[in-house]
């Protein structure tokens, strides 16, 4: 395949998967994203068919709709039925670069302390085989070909399952279908740009992704902070008057990273502040599915289903190779989604047979079975970490463990966490600094770790701890002061104490 730098239709484009390092669909994910950041696929640039592109390559066909569909969800592709695959036309090439590490760091590290991520050895597999060989069997021929990728059964099994689980106000028209949260965010940013919005609410810290895809979409972030209590409603109010801003990302349920849900006091008053200036708040319904100290938290949603958007996905539920999301929208803000509706061209869903499986995925109990069995593994799996924090690491204190895959361990006097970060890889143990989710991430902050143990083998965790101490010895400094009071559901407590 012969490089062309500057015709749009870029099936010519040189792709060299060797000059990267791990299976085929990250090696291929890599080129592409490497020839986004680097100006050889242009924006708008038009993308081979996936068969065209496997054949040429010598890869299957879903290693190339595998990356199709993880670039399209961050907003740096763009499918659109009948006219293909393209480069996004307002891509984010800071992004596309970002995501893109050198081949040699791609091994995953022994011990993935990392957030976000969900136990990959128990996805739901002989689950979701099932629930797709029975769809196949059982959905008529003419069902297979529906219009502009809409599966109606796929959309109400999902409202059915929202309006039980997390008891949001919901039903088959206002559901769209999506390839995942990160998606949904750029849809939905999408749309409130043309509707003449330009700035975003965000939680400060938060998941960086969501905020990243706003912004290529024309939504400039306006950090707004987090305590104990959630999301600061004075100071996000504040923000909107300062600002204009009438938009508002947040995760109520269990805020990312600090791990806090939104209390009720604040919740009402961030939905009287929609209301107010006839704005929009989206409820991203992060780690909504694993409690530990009460029953789930019921959606934001419920409260104002004409102000608030719900947007979810299977990534953590299951895991994230699905790439299956939704959006619970407002009237309003669907008929704005693009010219044609929710479900025109400009909104590609996933495959219909993705959707006809979610549907039995769903309806069949399957999904609730999955979530017991995980419920149950990472409950036992976070009662091993604390213990064995308590034990290596007794100086310090956690915070934000009653709910999600991950919590926040404050550091001992004197020591940074970047250096722990460092000293941590060093023996083959991933750590994350708070500071990577914060949208100004100079400013300055406490010595903060997010811990993820989702995908942390039950067998590892005693030495992953015991390395993460080992790294938190090296990365000591003498002196310094104690460390900050963390914000946590339950406020900040010594590892060890009672629970």
């Amino acid at each position: 395949m012969a490089e062309v730098q500057t015709n749009p239709v870029a099936w010519e484009t040189l792709l060299d998967l060797s000059a990267y390092a791990g299976p085929r669909h990250v090696r291929l994910e890599l080129a592409v994203r490497d020839a986004v950041a680097t100006g050889r696929l242009p924006s708008g640039a038009v993308l081979p068919p996936s068969r065209l592109l496997a054949t040429s390559l010598g890869v299957s066909r879903w290693v190339v709709t595998e990356v199709y569909g993880r670039l399209a969800a961050e907003g740096i592709l763009d499918a659109r039925t009948g006219s293909g695959t393209r480069v996004a036309a307002r891509v984010d090439v800071a992004a596309a670069r970002s995501a893109a590490p050198p081949a040699e760091q791609q091994r995953r590290p022994r011990f993935d302390l990392t957030p976000g991520v969900p136990d990959l050895r128990h996805a739901p597999r002989a689950l979701w085989l099932r629930a797709m060989t029975e769809a196949l069997a059982d959905t008529p021929d003419a069902e297979l070909f529906p219009l502009d990728g809409d599966v109606p059964g796929a959309r109400a099994a999902l409202a059915a399952y929202l309006a039980r689980s997390r008891f949001a106000r919901a039903d088959a028209d206002t559901v769209v279908v999506t390839h995942g949260a990160a998606d949904g965010m750029r849809r939905v940013a999408r749309a409130l740009h043309g509707l003449g919005h330009r700035a975003l609410l965000v939680e400060d810290p938060s998941w960086h992704r969501m905020r990243h895809v706003a912004a290529a979409e024309g939504l400039t972030p306006v950090p707004v902070r987090v305590d104990e209590h959630g999301v600061d409603v004075d100071a996000l109010v504040a923000a909107s008057v300062r600002t204009g801003a009438c938009a508002a990302l947040v995760t109520p349920a269990h805020q990312f990273p600090v791990g806090v849900p939104l209390s009720a006091e604040r919740r009402e008053r961030l939905i009287a502040w929609a209301r107010t200036c006839e704005g929009v708040v989206i409820e991203d319904d992060y780690d909504a599915e694993f409690r530990y100290d009460r029953r789930p938290i019921g959606a934001l949603q419920a409260m104002a289903p004409e102000r608030v958007v719900l947007a979810g996905s299977l990534s953590k539920t299951a895991t994230p190779a699905l790439g299956i999301g939704w959006l619970v929208l407002p009237p309003w803000l669907r008929d704005a989604m693009t010219p044609g509706g929710v479900r025109g061209a400009d909104a590609a869903a996933p495959s219909t047979i993705d959707q006809l499986a979610l549907a039995r995925f769903l309806t069949t109990g399957g999904l609730d079975r999955h979530l017991r069995g995980a419920r149950a593994r990472y409950r036992r799996r976070r009662e091993a970490l604390l213990t064995a924090l308590a034990r290596a690491l007794p100086e310090c204190r956690v915070s934000g463990i009653a709910a999600g895959l991950h919590l926040v361990l404050d550091l001992p006097p004197g020591v940074r966490a970047t250096d722990v970060v460092r000293a941590g890889a060093a023996h083959d143990v991933a750590l994350t600094d708070i500071r990577r989710y914060r949208v100004s991430p100079d400013a300055p902050a406490p010595e903060r770790l997010v811990l993820g143990y989702g995908d942390l083998a039950d067998p590892l965790v005693d030495e992953a701890v015991s390395l993460l101490a080992a790294a938190v010895r090296e990365a000591a400094v003498p002196g310094g002061t104690p460390p900050q009071v963390a914000a946590g559901g339950e406020g900040p407590r010594r590892v060890g104490a009672a629970r």
